[in-house]
């Protein structure tokens, strides 16, 4: 897949995931094996969304998908600390599936920005 076909599906991803996480938070901490933390979840759903308008709005979406690999970190670090006992393949599950999609941010944003260094042109002092 091209680099700016990925960087498109990641975006529209990041717009629906995100949106998920605005309207159905609970579902998603229920879904993730994590405490319910409605308002935490909401406010990565406003990051997952700006993220994903920045990437598919913005001439540079660079910086957009490194954005996400940074959210990537954080959903990762936050469902650790969530995790549930009990719900520990959920918990597993949710973090295979951040990490794959944060493997694929990282190739994403490694190619846009090398993209973006090669098509740049040089300035003048």
């Amino acid at each position: 897949m091209n680099t700016s076909r990925l960087a498109r599906f990641l975006g529209w991803f990041s717009i629906g995931l995100g949106a998920a996480e605005i309207v159905a938070p609970a579902t998603i901490a229920r879904i993730s094996g994590t405490r319910n933390h409605k308002r935490l979840v909401r406010i990565y759903g406003l990051r997952e969304v700006a993220a994903g308008v920045g990437i598919l709005t913005q001439p540079g979406a660079a910086r957009w998908l490194w954005a996400r690999v940074g959210g990537d970190a954080v959903d990762m670090a936050s469902i650790i600390r969530g995790a549930r006992r009990r719900r520990r393949k959920a918990t597993v599950g949710a973090l295979a599936a951040v990490a794959g999609v944060a493997a694929l941010d990282i190739i994403c944003a490694q190619r846009s920005t090398a993209w973006e260094k090669r098509t740049q042109t040089p300035q003048t002092v």
